[in-house]
């Protein structure tokens, strides 16, 4: 019996070295029985917020729709993924549907083939950007039994993209999870989970409930240019986005927010500007022009969309504006209205 273990062991071990060598070799650049589009395609362009950059995989991948990749799929035809030149990304699909591959160790003699090959350590999330996973096949009792090369993956809106690789010998597949299929139509607001890795369902983000607000005063005057004002008196900070030592606002959250900002122009008939900055651009002006021997002050407000870290303060270009500890002339607040799920 022993004897017989490894003569399947070193069958299966055994690598043809080209397409046409054995009967049941499969011409992985054709199409397979019960397969619905080549092997190849041409890169597809999908839509992602996260980049424009042309190379992003989610972006430009292969389609890969073999049903024989299937977890529900028995050997047959036994196919090996060492016989295929991989180069660049790939998407799994099933009979045309978004799938991906298993988290589990998958039934040997399944997908196509001896030995199925299945990720080790799970998906990304999309924040995680491209990540390396080691790959595992299945034979005898030993779900890692063959250890094959690392690939890498990538978390896109509602599907992965992979770069697969040789494995090291035959007869080893990368396997496609029929568990998954629900996955692929998920909405862009809900995320696919499975608390046993088997059955999956799409599930609703639960929206993050963030509270901002803040408003700061500068208790002193201030003439001529000012870089950034400092607003050191600070009243309320919820959330603690605000930063009295630089006088900078933080975007905690990707949102729609608003702020405001004053000034009171000091005696003199001088033009007094205070500037409200966005990420290095400045976007609305608070100004003063008072002609004769008197003062005169002005609220103006901005609102906008910012993403997550986008950084606003107040610059004092010219003029004079007047303030003391307790007059609350030069002040800078602002609230979040709304959050953004992204």
């Amino acid at each position: 019996m022993k004897q017989k273990q490894e003569a399947i062991s070193q069958a299966v071990m055994h690598c043809t070295q080209t397409q046409g060598s054995a009967d049941n070799e499969v011409n992985m650049t054709t199409l397979e029985k019960g397969s619905t589009s080549m092997f190849y395609s041409f890169p597809h362009l999908e839509e992602d917020d996260d980049t424009d950059d042309m190379l992003d995989p989610c972006k430009n991948y292969k389609s890969l729709n073999q049903d024989w990749r299937a977890t529900n799929y028995t050997t047959k035809k036994v196919s090996c993924d060492r016989n295929v030149q991989w180069k660049g990304w790939y998407r799994l699909f099933y009979r045309g549907k978004s799938i991906q591959m298993p988290e589990l160790c998958v039934k040997k003699e399944h997908c196509g083939t001896h030995a199925p090959l299945w990720l080790v350590g799970g998906h990304p999330r999309k924040r995680d950007g491209i990540v390396t996973r080691k790959v595992c096949g299945h034979w005898g009792n030993n779900c890692c039994a063959f250890k094959s090369p690392p690939i890498q993956v990538k978390a896109c809106k509602n599907y992965y993209v992979y770069k697969f690789v040789q494995p090291l010998t035959c007869h080893l597949a990368y396997c496609a999870d029929v568990n998954t299929l629900v996955c692929g139509t998920c909405r862009r607001n809900e995320i696919c989970k499975s608390k046993d890795k088997i059955k999956w369902f799409c599930y609703k983000k639960k929206v993050r409930k963030v509270k901002v607000h803040f408003f700061a005063a500068n208790p002193n005057s201030l003439s001529g240019k000012v870089n950034r004002i400092q607003y050191k008196k600070v009243y309320v900070n919820v959330g603690g986005a605000f930063n009295s030592r630089t006088g900078v606002f933080t975007a905690p959250v990707t949102g729609i927010y608003q702020f405001f900002f004053s000034t009171q122009s000091g005696r003199g008939g001088l033009k007094t500007d205070l500037w409200l900055v966005v990420n290095g651009y400045w976007v609305a002006l608070s100004h003063t022009l008072v002609n004769i021997s008197n003062t005169v002050g002005n609220l103006s407000t901005y609102m906008t969309t910012l993403r997550k870290g986008a950084l606003v303060y107040v610059t004092h270009t010219c003029g004079n504006s007047w303030a003391n500890s307790a007059s609350n002339t030069i002040v800078f607040g602002g609230s979040l209205l709304s959050a953004v799920n992204g």
